[in-house]
């Protein structure tokens, strides 16, 4: 017999385990800390999951609109002006990963409409080359992109429209900081723009705070000339946007006569801030499946004690120590594998679907989870990677093994002799 379950070692310890999982016990207390155990873990690793992606999503969907109106990266000049930009512009088009670039121009301004006035930013733009740079001509609600020079007409988000409430072929006027100086003193530059559309970029900073105007009627109003504020430049691939920085650097910016920021400089905080939470979430997270891991370590100290005459029996019918720690071992480690397996289906169905399930909530209890006043975007994304629920998975069966450790060594220690005085 003993040569036997030599043989077979490996395979009757998980087929007993199998055993021990699968039939009832007589202690139904055993029983319910063991389907607590299976719940808690399945819970802590679908919640590690969807915050993920959910978190994912959100970073994805941030950076998405961000760059569908900012750039991906911008080459400027002193004082926030380009002058010969055409000969920078022919520079850049020489640097690998560079996809396209376009001139604009940027300031401040102040929109008034009756008694009602509102800080903006006005961008000049040449509608020819920014759909290179940008997608904010797919972002329009209503009215036209195409932008007509020296017609004086203008692009404003759909949040700044409500607050006015205008609509296509409105007019509105237009503030500069700059003054004209006459025999009266200084007096404020003051012009009117027809409204030729309304965009929808989906952020609220943007939809309320930029407003979007030909480039030659930019440069004429805010008295540029010829010069502009800088390039807005497309790559091909945004992983190797540093590297891009670096070679803008290299070749045009010897002198240090221009300034080069990308998107991840300008928004460094914010996704600093998004990953930092990111990494928190899932410690916290993590604790959740190691409270529920750490249940198997009471359903094994009690399961020992319980089978102490079956560990008995065994042991004398020849199962080595080893064999005793490899039974406990396997069933703890199938509680963890049962719930971590329970986990990262319902984690994936949640994810997928969670633009159905969280409308659904809203719509249920009349209640909208991100404000787009308050928050950067309106709708909770999702985005699922295969790489978290690689790691979420090992993590969660890692501390399920964990937790087996304790409890089969002590279980491989019980002398059979003991254990069958009092039977």
């Amino acid at each position: 017999m003993k040569n036997k379950l030599n043989i077979f070692f490996g395979l009757y310890e998980l087929w007993i385990a199998s055993r021990y999982i699968r039939h009832k016990n007589r202690d139904s207390f055993i029983s319910f800390i063991s389907f607590t155990s299976i719940i808690g873990i399945t819970l802590g690793v679908m919640a590690l999951i969807v915050v993920l992606s959910v978190m994912n999503g959100f970073q994805n969907e941030l950076k998405s609109k961000i760059l569908s109106v900012a750039s991906d990266v911008e080459v400027t000049g002193m004082a926030y002006v380009l002058r010969d930009w055409q000969t920078v512009q022919k520079q850049l088009s020489k640097i690998e990963n560079i996809k396209a670039s376009a001139p604009f121009t940027q300031n401040q301004s102040m929109i008034a409409l009756g008694k009602f006035n509102r800080g903006v930013m006005v961008r000049g733009v040449d509608p020819t080359l920014e759909p290179n740079v940008s997608s904010i001509q797919n972002k329009m609600y209503r009215g036209s992109y195409n932008l007509i020079s020296d017609e004086y007409e203008i692009l404003i988000g759909i949040d700044l429209a409500r607050y006015f409430s205008l609509k296509v072929g409105d007019k509105l006027a237009m503030i500069s900081s700059q003054a004209n100086f006459s025999a009266l003193g200084a007096l404020p530059r003051i012009k009117q723009f027809k409204i030729k559309g309304i965009f929808n970029a989906g952020m609220h900073e943007y939809d309320s705070g930029l407003v979007i105007v030909h480039i030659k009627d930019a440069q004429n109003f805010f008295q540029f000339g010829e010069n502009i504020s800088g390039l807005r430049v497309k790559l091909n691939d945004l992983s190797k946007t540093q590297q891009v920085v670096s070679d803008i650097e290299k070749i045009i910016n010897i002198k240090n006569q221009f300034f080069v920021f990308d998107w991840t400089r300008k928004h460094t905080n914010l996704f600093a801030a998004i990953q930092m939470e990111k990494r928190v979430m899932f410690i916290i997270l993590t604790l959740i499946i190691a409270v529920a891991a750490f249940n198997i370590v009471a359903t094994l100290v009690m399961g020992v004690a319980q089978k102490r005459s079956d560990i008995a029996i065994l042991r004398t019918i020849g199962a080595l120590p080893r064999s005793i720690l490899l039974i406990f071992i396997f069933q703890g480690f199938m509680i963890g594998l049962i719930g971590t397996f329970m986990g990262i289906i319902l984690g994936i169905v949640i994810s997928i679907n969670i633009d159905v399930i969280v409308p659904f909530i809203e719509s249920l209890f009349g209640v909208q989870f991100l404000s787009k006043d308050i928050y950067y975007i309106s709708q909770i994304p999702s985005q699922l990677l295969t790489s978290d629920v690689i790691s979420i998975g090992l993590m969660g069966l890692f501390l399920s093994l964990l937790a087996t450790l304790y409890p089969s060594y002590k279980a491989s220690k019980i002398d059979p002799a003991s254990a069958l005085k009092y039977e």
